[in-house]
């Protein structure tokens, strides 16, 4: 038995993974005052609570797995960078295996919802899948025949920093037309917002009542009632998230590309126009290697269930 570690900013979740199935849920709050070992030793405390939640002594836990943001060293359990936080060479793994006595293991948080969504979740029927998330940013992580893919020193699989504008907007990364500044929420936001300013008479601004309220939803929204506005919003975002998808099925040939993150609830509104646009693009026919797109399935559980597998493969 193992128990899964999801750490942000803002919040620790862990649940115990037996059995293929999450028990004992529990949560704490993180906080970027807290030194690395104040955090290390909080998250043992909600470990052992998440063990005692699901009625298993601790004593019986075999390891804990941490999905954690920031640039991580997974072979050394060592979190290299986590702006958020400032931390630098922090050695989580071995922090949190001082105060269990337990064996810990970290990889970065996308990597893991990837592995959890494909040991768990839309990824089961397939032994290699990418997933994207959509949010914020654009994260994800890659599985290759059955096994995380991380790269040299877990420094690869950075899905949102690949340029699919050359020239085009500027990154946080100090990189111009990456995939994040056009496939993310963040960036359906913005042309949403482009579109609704340059059309007045868009029913987008029926849906948001001002640019201040626009979300991911409100193009396909306005979509959805014959919105002109809307529609070009989407057939951009569709474009670029399209070409991104294109890339990395063309270079990696997963058998299915699986999409998280808040804009991935629209479903089928979402999936059907992308397979139109991405199909036709792939350099080998679909019907030569089957692909499939499809959104992902286990929502905010995918890093929970993807830390644990991730300790399980390691132990």
């Amino acid at each position: 038995m193992v128990i899964g570690i999801d750490l942000g900013g803002m919040s620790a979740k862990a649940a115990l993974l037996a059995n293929g199935a999450l028990a004992g849920k529990s949560r704490v709050e993180t906080s970027a005052t807290s030194s690395p070992e104040q955090t290390a030793i909080a998250l043992v405390k909600l470990a052992m609570e998440a063990a005692a939640k699901a009625n298993v002594p601790f004593e019986k836990v075999n390891a804990i797995g941490i999905g954690s943001p920031g640039v991580v060293d997974s072979a050394n359990g060592v979190i290299v960078n986590w702006s958020n936080f400032g931390w630098r060479d922090v050695p989580l793994a071995a922090l949190i295996k001082q105060y269990s006595g337990k064996p810990a293991f970290v990889t970065n948080d996308a990597n893991a919802a990837a592995l959890g969504e494909a040991k768990f979740g839309a990824g089961t029927r397939f032994s290699s899948s990418i997933l994207i998330t959509l949010g914020t940013g654009v994260g994800g992580g890659i599985i290759l025949d059955g096994k995380l893919f991380e790269g040299y020193r877990s420094a690869g699989a950075e899905i949102g920093h690949t340029v699919i504008r050359m020239g085009g907007d500027l990154c946080t990364c100090g990189r111009k037309g990456c995939f994040e500044r056009y496939a993310s929420a963040t960036a359906l936001i913005k042309r949403t917002r482009e579109e609704m300013s340059a059309h007045p008479d868009s029913a987008m601004w029926q849906l948001a009542e001002s640019l201040d309220k626009v979300d991911g939803r409100t193009a396909f929204d306005g979509a959805r009632k014959g919105d002109r506005a809307a529609q070009r919003v989407l057939a951009d975002y569709i474009a670029a998230l399209g070409d991104g998808i294109a890339n990395f099925v063309n270079i990696l040939r997963p058998q299915a590309v699986i999409l998280g993150g808040g804009v991935s609830a629209e479903g089928e509104a979402l999936l059907a126009p992308l397979r139109e646009y991405v199909l036709p693009r792939l350099y080998v026919s679909d019907s030569y290697a089957p692909f499939e797109l499809l959104c992902a399935s286990l929502g905010n559980d995918a890093g929970l269930y993807g830390a644990a597998q991730y300790a399980f493969e390691r132990i």
